[in-house]
Parts: C-alpha cells; structure tokens; sequence
C-alpha cells in the first residue's frame, strides 16, 4: 500500500535523489533552462520553488539554507543577485514546464523546464499583445481629425498678424 507517499521518488534512494536534485536546480539557476524528462521536471519544481522563493530575501539566513541544499556558491551568487532581482514582484510560479513529446530511445515524455522570467521569446509576444489596437471599419474618425487642424490654422495666423 502506498498511504500517505505523495511525491514521486524517481526511483532512487534518498540521498541519490537529494543529489539528482541539488544538481538540477544549480543547473536550472545557471543555465535558465535544462531539457529533462517530465517526471523529473516535475519534481525539480517542488524543489527548486521553495528555495528559488528564499531569495527574495537577501539575508545571511537565508543564503545559508538555500547553500545548505546546493552546495554551490556560484549559483548562490547567481540566485540571490541576478535571479531575485527579476522575481521580486512575482508572487509565486517561477519556473514554466513546456513539453517537447518523446524520447526515441524508451519513449519517456521529455520537456524543458526553464525560469518564467528569462524567456525572451515569451516576453517579447507579452509586450507585442499589449500594443495591439483594435482595429475599426468606420472612416469617421480620420475625417473628423483631418477637420480640426485646418480649422485651427487660420487662427494660428490670426494670432501671429497681431
């Protein structure tokens, strides 16, 4: 029976998972981006949230226990200088699973996981969608607009004779 084990265990020990784990959330700060299988993609976002999450807070503490679960000090560097400063309005969700089918070789279901906020492609279609107008069949208006500056230039000129 498996009561109450609601996490996927990838099929290693706890410490070889740990590891599995450590090693891809450094490799997720550093890179941005990391192509892996969705069962693992799934359980480096329960793990690499919290700690992506601890960075907002620049504080000794904080580092300490972020350190104490990487053991890396560039990508400590890396998430509490570069990484926290695009994720301080963010309440949460910083990483983005995006699937990219199966591998040839065992048929896993393959994806890339990538931090929301360094997608360029993504954030260049936001800013695009914005400064969308909408578009209308009508002609009045142009006329209507084409109007006013003929009838403000004769007083324009009235003001200057004088």
């Amino acid at each position: 029976m498996r009561h109450n084990k609601k996490f996927n265990h990838l099929g290693r020990t706890k410490a070889h998972r740990d590891a599995l784990l450590a090693n891809m959330t450094v490799s997720l700060i550093m890179h941005k981006r990391i192509f892996t299988t969705l069962a693992k993609a799934k359980a480096l976002r329960v793990y690499a949230e919290p700690l992506i999450n601890r960075a907002k807070e620049d504080t000794m503490a904080n580092r300490r226990l972020v350190f104490s679960y990487l053991q890396n000090k560039e990508a400590i560097k890396e998430l509490f200088n570069d990484v926290a400063q695009k994720i301080a309005d963010r309440p949460g969700g910083y990483t983005r699973i995006l699937k990219t089918g199966n591998r040839l070789g065992d048929n896993a279901k393959t994806c890339f996981i990538e931090l929301v906020d360094y997608n360029e492609a993504m954030l260049g279609d936001k800013k695009e969608a914005k400064t969308k107008t909408r578009r209308s069949r009508r002609k009045a208006t142009p006329k209507a607009e084409a109007e006013l500056p003929a009838a403000e230039a004769p007083k324009a000129e009235e003001s200057k004779a004088e």
